[in-house]
């Protein structure tokens, strides 16, 4: 039996249905802030962690407020990678399988002509897409947005990592201004603040207090461990916790492709996840995790951010982000949708300030795990592609790069901002 909150909402019976098909029993914080609000077509910023139920606060309204006799795109949703478009979209789907509403993930990597057709044939009436590839779109002219009256932008740090801002503002400037704007975010750098200010009306601002959850949910712990010594501790963590699916990142795309392999060549059933995988590889590979058949994913910060899988056990952070902020979108893959969860890092001398502005930055203690020593690194070490030149644990003074080395403009220190977790 479905809970009041739910029902309190004055929600489409229809709609009420997928939402029990999905097996929610209740509304999550964000959920129960934010979807009355925009039902009644206030504009809202919502700041929440990853795994917080924010796709639900936002998908139940626009499904509710989709006219389906209107043969146009009405709704518009903004995310900032390809795996995420999928997830999102796939929600949405699930969620109004029971309603006359399609949703169409739009995303580069994919055929053009495809998504042309989708468009064609007008039974759009939601989109969700990765800026790049709407804006191809559009000056094209393949898609039109002038009937678009609700616009979501999902993880708008992240769009301002990936250098998508710019690309969001032209969108927002092809949809009609007298529309229904959110944007949820887990952090609130400056410009995400001023891009809120520019095109939000009087919006309301809902935060959930994602470190109380993170506090009861996730359990953060560390392991000294040099690079030489990292192979091995990473097998003994897979061998002595019990685990469930376990999500390992590293820092570049090749340092993940060796790890999956060799963690493959010690009988471990892992996959790599990265930018240098065809999409319909990441997409195979997401899938086989997501349905139990791959149990340790190897993954990149970019790849992993789609991924939406509430029974991830463990997060392994077998290289320390550049970016300490980044540390925190890594956990949240873990402890989502009220399930308890593990964070264990991986700490080098390289690792030093990286670790010591995190553990700054969060509210909570993160214990030392000394169950893993180095036993057995003489016969297991692994030595992986080294991490870039400029990776920021070596020399705080060194500009940061990107995964393939690159250096990458820094976006001020206005990004630590209300960051409590």
């Amino acid at each position: 039996m479905l809970v009041q909150g739910f029902e309190s909402f004055g929600l489409d019976p229809k709609l009420l249905q997928g939402i029990r098909d999905m097996g929610f029993r209740e509304p999550f914080p964000i959920q129960a802030e934010a979807i009355g609000p925009l039902l009644k077509g206030r504009d809202l910023i919502g700041q929440a962690q990853t795994g917080s139920g924010k796709t639900l606060a936002y998908a139940l309204p626009m499904l509710q407020r989709i006219e389906p006799h209107l043969r146009e795109i009405q709704g518009l949703v903004l995310v900032p990678t390809r795996e995420l478009a999928l997830q999102v979209a796939g929600e949405f789907e699930r969620l109004g399988r029971h309603t006359p509403s399609r949703t169409v993930p739009v995303y580069g990597g994919a055929s053009m002509r495809v998504q042309i057709e989708q468009f064609q044939r007008s039974y759009a009436r939601i989109v969700v897409a990765t800026p790049g590839r709407l804006l191809d779109h559009l000056k094209r002219r393949t898609v039109n947005l002038h009937g678009t009256r609700f616009v979501v932008i999902d993880e708008a740090d992240r769009m301002l990592d990936m250098g998508f801002i710019d690309d969001v503002k032209s969108i927002l400037e092809n949809v009609p201004r007298a529309r229904q704007t959110a944007l949820f975010s887990a952090t609130m750098p400056d410009e995400v603040v001023r891009l809120s200010q520019r095109y939000l009306k009087d919006p309301l601002r809902v935060f959930v207090d994602s470190e109380e959850i993170a506090v009861e949910a996730l359990r953060q712990s560390y392991v000294n461990a040099e690079e030489g010594s990292k192979f091995p501790v990473l097998l003994a963590i897979l061998k002595a916790e019990r685990t469930e699916g376990v999500l390992v990142f590293c820092s570049t795309k090749i340092r993940a492709a060796h790890l999956a392999t060799a963690l493959a060549r010690n009988h471990v059933n892992a996959e790599a996840l990265h930018g240098d995988m065809s999409q319909a590889q990441r997409n195979a590979v997401s899938q086989a995790f997501r349905q139990g058949k791959v149990d340790v994913l190897v993954a990149t910060d970019v790849a992993a951010r789609g991924l939406d899988i509430p029974w991830v056990s463990h997060v392994i952070n077998y290289d320390m982000p550049e970016d300490p902020t980044m540390y925190f979108h890594r956990v949240g893959r873990t402890a989502r949708a009220g399930e308890k969860g593990a964070s264990i890092s991986l700490v080098s001398r390289e690792d030093h300030d990286i670790f010591k502005n995190v553990k700054n930055m969060t509210g909570m203690v993160i214990e030392p795990d000394t169950r893993f020593g180095s036993e057995g690194a003489a016969r297991t070490r692994l030595l992986l592609p080294p991490r870039p030149t400029g990776f920021q644990g070596q020399r705080d003074g060194r500009r940061r790069r990107d995964n393939r080395g690159r250096r990458k403009r820094s976006h001020g220190g206005a990004r630590f901002r209300r960051h409590r977790r």
